[in-house]
């Protein structure tokens, strides 16, 4: 029996299925561009560093300014991050306000030991680029040393853009505290100054009970964590006395030495219960 034959396809059917795959080809390459664009669309520049030059020394403690100039068509964020032979440097860097549209910002590191070394600054952004976050590099060498010493003076714009920042963190820790308590965030508060306020009893209470029904050394230990918080509340009174704003903070000193007065009755007990003490 003679089989069916199998047709081929035609030459029109094959260069018409090479057309749609060439399109197809074109169209996601087109895409992929236009996105890498869309995401990185952030241009920025160093435009001087202080101390300036491609060799400097630090002194110690001595903070390493990067001006910069930025142009975006949406909200980023930019840090400068100290590189030294292609890793990281150990290095304090900058935080990060959202920047938008264009203008100047400050970038800048420390040296977490002050004989660490630099040879390049990354300066980075939240959004992808064809280097992960690194939009550009800046090639120069710091290093930091031991020498003390007053530094020249800082140039205008480290002056304006540090206290440009001063006035954002203000802002941004007011605008914190304006915002309203969640009834679930304000029932948390009222159960830790709750427990907080039992803490500072309990330290009081379980000494002076300890007091009444224990006999012998254990009496005279549990004595030990009682006069404690005496000390504590006596030193307390007379030192407002002197001076009323002396101990603002007055209630987190009692509950300190509540706490610890706690730990060691809790202590105490454990021992009465492993010498079969009843308690």
């Amino acid at each position: 029996m003679a089989l069916p034959a199998i047709s081929s396809p035609s030459t029109r059917q094959r260069r018409a299925s090479c057309g749609w795959l060439l399109s197809a080809c074109a169209f996601l390459i087109i895409a992929v561009a236009g996105g890498n664009n869309a995401y990185a669309s952030a241009q920025i520049e160093v435009l001087d560093t202080y101390p300036a030059g491609s060799d400097v020394t630090l002194n110690r403690n001595q903070t390493f300014y990067v001006h910069l100039r930025y142009s975006t068509d949406h909200p980023i964020h930019i840090w400068v991050r100290p590189y030294f032979h292609g890793q990281p440097a150990r290095a304090g860097t900058n935080g990060s306000f959202t920047y938008t549209d264009s203008g100047e910002a400050l970038g800048w590191f420390f040296m977490i030991s002050n004989m660490g070394e630099v040879d390049e600054i990354r300066v980075e952004t939240d959004e992808l680029t064809s280097d992960g976050s690194t939009v550009l590099t800046y090639p120069v060498h710091v290093v930091g040393s031991e020498r003390d010493g007053p530094s020249e003076a800082q140039p205008e714009w480290v002056t304006r853009l540090r206290a440009k920042e001063t006035e954002q963190q203000q802002q941004a820790y007011q605008s914190y505290m304006n915002q309203p308590v969640s009834m679930f965030g304000s029932l948390l508060f009222d159960l830790f100054m709750l427990a907080m306020l039992a803490l500072g009893a309990g330290g009081f209470v379980l000494p002076i009970v300890a007091l009444f029904r224990w006999r012998g050394g254990w009496r005279l230990a549990a004595a030990v964590p009682l006069a404690l918080m005496g000390f504590v509340v006596l030193r307390l009174i007379v030192d407002v006395q002197r001076d009323p704003t002396s101990h603002n903070l007055w209630p987190f000193e009692i509950v300190m030495a509540g706490g610890l007065s706690f730990a060691v009755m809790r202590v105490l007990k454990s021992m009465r219960k492993a010498a079969g003490v009843a308690t």
